[in-house]
């Protein structure tokens, strides 16, 4: 997985996807998320489950895209399964912290 962190005003922005989803475009329907245009948006530091789950101590928002990254979310008790929409297959969920 990859995992990046954007500090902004408002605080930790996390965006982190599966390693095999960059350079992939996802559209279905009316979701479009574009990992091949805007990889540096998601293509930090390769992490593990752990450093994945530790970032989420204390964000603003994430990003997620995967079957492994939504997975740390969701045993993180973040998210549950039914929050996670599917684009061609992959999962995607946006969390948001206030």
């Amino acid at each position: 997985m990859y995992l990046k962190i954007h500090q902004t005003k408002d605080g930790k922005v996390i965006a982190a996807c599966d390693r095999e989803l960059i350079g992939k475009v996802l559209e279905e329907d009316k979701y479009y998320i574009d990992l091949k245009t805007y990889s540096s948006f998601y293509k930090g530091e390769l992490c593990t489950e752990k450093q994945l789950a530790d970032a989420f101590a204390n964000f603003y928002s994430a990003n997620l895209i995967g079957k492994k990254t939504t997975s740390v979310a969701i045993s993180k008790k973040l998210v549950s399964e039914e929050d996670i929409i599917l684009i061609k297959g992959f999962p995607f969920i946006q969390i948001y912290r206030f």
